[in-house]
């Protein structure tokens, strides 16, 4: 069917389409073509990660002792170029830096040196990422190897993309690791904010639901289960009744805490050293260590 009898309602939606002033912050507007961060180059660049961290269960499942060092090099390199492309884009979408919008070498440079920085961190991010799958495989009975973990449980996948996430944030390089975390997000239904800082043997059982907030502190060995919320009360107003940003507004969960189904943690609170939260709680006051905290039994 043409759309001839249908011009002018096109054309008009069109104009209305194209008014530049309605559009407000909907838009993107290069300033000499720069593109934005790419997912696709950006999901790559996470299978790369994954596949050095964890070679043999992610890439090329043909990885032995004897060729560890040529596939090892082979994705280090491939991850040092996506890495630096997709670094100098976020850092010329965040920022308005007229030296790095009009010195292609300067930006290369900062994008390399920060790429370098990460990739250097990748035998450290290994060894906290072992103790995650450890403590996933000793807290779930139904768990028959560490490979099993590895390779099946979703926790294992987004608790990687948080750590990349976490270790780029931390390098200064914008906008590339929230879209990392909510990748993990999509893929696995657990929401970690890559702000957040999580110590090590960190576990999260089932997952689906689990939220984290940006300011939120997690200590060494805690255990989360499916729909936790580590999240906020209230968002404090400045005078023009705008939320004020980069305050502490989540909770600080110290060492051994565990934490089960559908609790909601809300607030700047501390839950102490090995408190146990029952499920279907919602937590508002700090919990004093060693604290066992349960709904009340209903009155017979």
């Amino acid at each position: 069917m043409s759309s001839y009898k249908y011009a002018e309602n096109l054309e008009e939606t069109v104009k209305k389409l194209s008014d530049f002033h309605s559009l407000e912050e909907l838009h993107h507007q290069s300033c000499k073509g720069e593109v934005l961060p790419s997912g696709q180059q950006l999901r790559e660049l996470i299978s790369l990660c994954r596949s050095l961290i964890f070679p043999g269960f992610y890439g090329s499942p043909d990885v032995s002792d004897k060729n560890l060092l040529y596939h090892t090099g082979i994705n280090t390199e491939k991850l040092f170029d996506l890495l630096v492309q997709q670094i100098s884009a976020g850092l010329l979408f965040a920022t308005n830096d007229p030296v790095l919008h009009n010195d292609p070498n300067q930006l290369e440079e900062l994008a390399e040196q920060r790429a370098v920085e990460f990739i250097s961190y990748l035998p450290e991010m290994r060894r906290v990422l072992s103790t995650d799958v450890t403590a996933m495989y000793n807290g779930d009975p139904a768990a028959q190897s560490k490979a099993e973990v590895i390779l099946c449980y979703p926790a294992i996948r987004a608790i990687c993309n948080y750590r990349i996430a976490h270790k780029l944030l931390t390098l200064g390089v914008p906008l590339i690791p929230r879209i990392i975390t909510e990748m993990a997000h999509s893929e696995t239904g657990i929401d970690i904010h890559p702000a957040a800082t999580i110590g090590e043997y960190f576990a999260i059982d089932h997952g689906t639901g689990v939220v984290i907030g940006a300011t939120s502190i997690i200590g060494n060995r805690v255990k989360l289960y499916q729909g936790v919320t580590l999240g906020a009360r209230s968002f404090p107003l400045d005078e023009h009744n705008n939320p004020i940003k980069g305050i502490a507004r989540h909770p600080i969960i110290e060492d051994d805490v565990i934490i089960y189904s559908n609790a909601t943690i809300l607030g700047r609170i501390t839950i102490g050293k090995g408190a146990v939260i029952g499920g279907n709680i919602w937590v508002t006051e700090n919990v004093a260590p060693g604290e066992r905290l349960v709904q009340a039994k209903a009155k017979q």
